[in-house]
């Protein structure tokens, strides 16, 4: 069932889009999620790989990482094992990195498990097997950029005399490490996109409105500028989103004293959370969602409401909530309040497995075949 990177993106028939958030090392529930869909689609296609099943496959940060790994034909369990083996070297501290003066953690370690997945493959590689695109920030426009491997793209090819660097020379493994740096953890990633000009830092996507890039990817999808456009409609299109765990923060008096940098931090994490939630109501406004997520007191999970043209793709989301109650509910042991914050932490390799094994059961729970263009179950 292989199909090259021009068939999956410009061949006939419905089209699916896999969309991952960003989340550090929580991308391990991701990868939890994603194991159960692979399994799903090998109980029918024993040699796929969701790489082969879905015609777009993107992400923020982790989600880049995760989303290249498919995209290059990466097992599930490949990726699980990238995670618990090389996280903890990524995200090693040291004491010479004073926090406010230099990032928490060495770029090298992180550039370094990274290339050892993509080598030194460009963005025209022929070994992505399907669409792929990622989310990174342009630090001196402050613009977020949707880079994709579709080579009918505005700006895939250089222009003769503009010595502009088209798309497809980008480093694969420059792009993914410049979506998941993200400020205060990592440096930028400086990155050359013009011959006659210094490289240009980049960092993580998650800063731009498009941590959960799903809304992202469905307007490079439909939008005439990238000219894919692939036509709209639930028989058409399936949006298969991912998240990294989520869960709502406690408000803090408004009189408690604050410290600069984590208030500065906190501003940040609480935008990418304002950022997300818009995303996930847009996506289940849009489309007919199949698993319809709360998204607040106000507006409940918009269950049965659309668009007045009617939903316009078929929209999946999966995703746990690191939040006691729900943990309860849902996971087969009790968590401690300490266990529970040291998962929401990003930067915490030790809580991978932990993490793997709260999204494989939620996975087990949530997804479907049907969900994603397979036969249901009998």
């Amino acid at each position: 069932m292989r199909l090259t990177r021009d068939q999956h993106f410009f061949g006939p028939g419905p089209k699916r889009i896999l969309a991952l958030d960003g989340g550090g090392v929580r991308g391990a529930i991701s990868v939890a999620f994603l194991a159960e869909m692979e399994r799903l689609l090998q109980r029918k296609y024993p040699d796929a790989r969701l790489g082969d099943w879905f015609d777009l496959v993107g992400g923020t940060s982790t989600g880049a990482i995760i989303a290249g790994a498919l995209a290059l034909g990466a097992s599930t369990q490949e990726i699980e094992e990238f995670y618990r083996q090389r996280a903890r070297r990524v995200f090693r501290g040291s004491l010479s990195r004073i926090p406010g003066l230099r990032s928490r953690f060495d770029a090298a370690a992180l550039t370094e498990e990274i290339r050892r997945v993509v080598g030194e493959r460009t963005l025209d590689s022929p070994d992505l097997i399907t669409g792929f695109a990622l989310v990174a920030k342009r630090l001196d426009t402050g613009s977020p950029w949707i880079v994709s491997n579709n080579p009918r793209a505005p700006y895939w090819e250089a222009h003769a005399g503009r010595k502009r660097i088209g798309n497809r020379e980008y480093r694969l493994s420059e792009l993914i490490r410049a979506s998941a740096a993200a400020p205060y953890f990592f440096d930028p990633e400086p990155i050359s996109v013009h011959e006659s000009q210094p490289t240009i830092p980049f960092v993580d996507g998650g800063v731009t409105p498009h941590n959960n890039p799903a809304f992202a990817l469905f307007m490079m999808s439909h939008l005439r500028a990238y000219n894919i456009c692939w036509p709209t409609g639930t028989e058409k299109l399936t949006i298969v989103s991912v998240g990294t765990g989520s869960y709502e923060r406690s408000s803090l008096p408004a009189s408690a004293p604050t410290n600069p940098l984590a208030l500065a931090y906190d501003a940040l994490t609480t935008l990418m959370d304002n950022t997300q939630s818009q995303v996930l109501t847009l996506m289940q406004w849009l489309g007919e969602s199949l698993t319809p997520w709360r998204i607040n007191r106000e507006i409940g999970s918009l269950d049965g409401d659309s668009p007045p043209g009617g939903p316009m793709f078929r929209f999946v989301r999966y995703d746990v909530r690191l939040e006691a109650e729900w943990l309860k509910e849902n996971f087969d042991r009790r968590l401690s309040p300490l266990e529970i914050s040291r998962l929401r932490d990003m930067a915490r390799p030790e809580s991978i497995p932990l993490a793997y094994e709260i999204g494989l059961q939620a996975a087990r729970k949530q997804v479907r075949p049907e969900h994603f263009g397979l036969p249901a179950d009998r």
